[in-house]
This record gives structure tokens, C-alpha cells and sequence, in this order.
């Protein structure tokens, strides 16, 4: 008597914090995550299939989803509707698995306020000085660009207090902030909260001894 459903886990993190190379590595390092597929209204584009880059939707099929409360948070960009559909997200937490969902802080509080059980986690460079040195490293960007990154960064760091973990992305230690992330997921299975039914069979177990 052990079953549980999975943890929603919104991760987010300054542009530049290397996020996605730490979400990239923890879904192939382990294997209970499943990364949250986007619902969109944009054309897919060479080589994108339906149902695993995206959910790709008509408008109108999309305003609908909205219409009947099936996505868990949506935005509109550049003339596109994108959002997370909530029925693949259920069916993924109720399998058991640990759903990803990489999100800007302002669709992470969204979120939170709309499943309050979800798990925030915020990962951030050890500091400006290296976030900004990371930005411009990656030399595809121009100077007016990074330092507007900075300022994003800037007003971000508004909200790291909203997130539940804090995680650093280290320079060259990749492994070790995925272990991170790996680990606080582990952990929040552990809390009482979160195992309630489990603490109710001990309970009725305990009561026929």
C-alpha cells in the first residue's frame, strides 16, 4: 500500500540559467518524469509530429479548450495560443509519473494558485556576474539583447521567494544540480501531505493488531 499519484513540478529560472539543459539530463538520467507537451495554434514545423513536440490545434479548437476549463494555463504569443492541456497532464500525475512543466514565474504563480500542491522549483547561476557571462557566451546574441536579459532577470528575482526550492546551476556541475532536482522531487513524495492514504491504511493496519 504504497501507490502515489505523481507530483506536478513547475520549473523555471532566468534566461541563461540553464534550465533546459538540467531538465534535458534529468529526463534521460531518470525515468518516473514526463515532460508536460504544450497544446498550440502555430503550424507545425519540419520534422515536429502531433503529440510530441506539441498538440497542434486550430484556433478554434483551441478558444473551446478554453471554454470548457481543459488547460491548466494558456497564453497568447506572437498570434498563437499556446497552454498546457490539463487531461494529459491527470493521466500522466495518475500513472504515477512526476510532470514537468518548464514555465515563466508568471504562469508558475498561476499555477500554484490554481493546484496549490504543486512543487516550484527555481534554478539561478550563483550569481549576476555568471548569468550575465552565460548570456553572452553564447555568442548569438547581441549586447542590447543580453542586457535585457539582465533586466528580466532583474525583475524575476522579484519572486524566487514564491518558488519552494532553490536550486544553483553551477558552472561544469550539471550532474550535481540534476541530482538536486532529482532529489527534492524524491523527497516531496515522503512529506505527510502527500501520503495521506497511506497514513490512513497504517492506521485501519494498526487498529487489527
Amino acid at each position: 500500500m504504497n501507490e502515489q499519484k505523481g507530483i506536478l513540478t513547475v520549473i523555471s529560472g532566468f534566461s541563461g540559467a540553464g534550465k533546459g539543459t538540467v531538465l534535458k539530463r534529468l529526463l534521460t538520467k531518470y525515468d518516473n518524469y514526463a515532460l508536460s507537451i504544450s497544446a498550440t495554434t502555430r503550424a507545425p514545423r519540419e520534422g515536429e509530429e502531433n503529440g510530441r513536440e506539441y498538440f497542434f490545434k486550430t484556433r478554434e479548437e483551441f478558444e473551446k479548450m478554453i471554454a470548457k476549463d481543459e488547460l491548466i494555463e494558456y497564453a497568447m504569443y506572437v498570434n498563437n495560443y499556446y497552454g498546457t492541456p490539463k487531461a494529459y497532464v491527470q493521466e500522466q500525475l495518475s500513472q504515477g509519473k512526476d510532470v514537468i512543466l518548464e514555465i515563466e514565474v508568471q504562469g508558475a504563480l498561476k499555477i500554484k494558485e490554481r493546484f496549490p500542491d504543486a512543487l516550484l522549483i527555481f534554478i539561478t547561476p550563483p550569481s549576476a556576474g555568471e548569468l550575465k557571462r552565460r548570456l553572452t557566451d553564447r555568442g548569438t546574441e547581441a549586447p542590447e539583447v543580453v542586457e535585457e536579459r539582465m533586466r528580466t532577470a532583474a525583475r524575476e528575482s522579484g519572486f524566487m521567494e514564491a518558488y519552494d526550492y532553490i536550486i544553483l546551476n553551477e558552472r561544469d556541475r550539471l550532474e550535481e544540480c540534476v541530482d538536486k532536482v532529482h532529489g527534492v522531487i524524491s523527497a516531496e513524495h515522503a512529506r505527510s501531505t502527500r501520503s495521506q492514504a497511506f497514513i490512513e491504511h497504517m492506521k485501519e493496519d494498526l487498529k487489527g493488531e
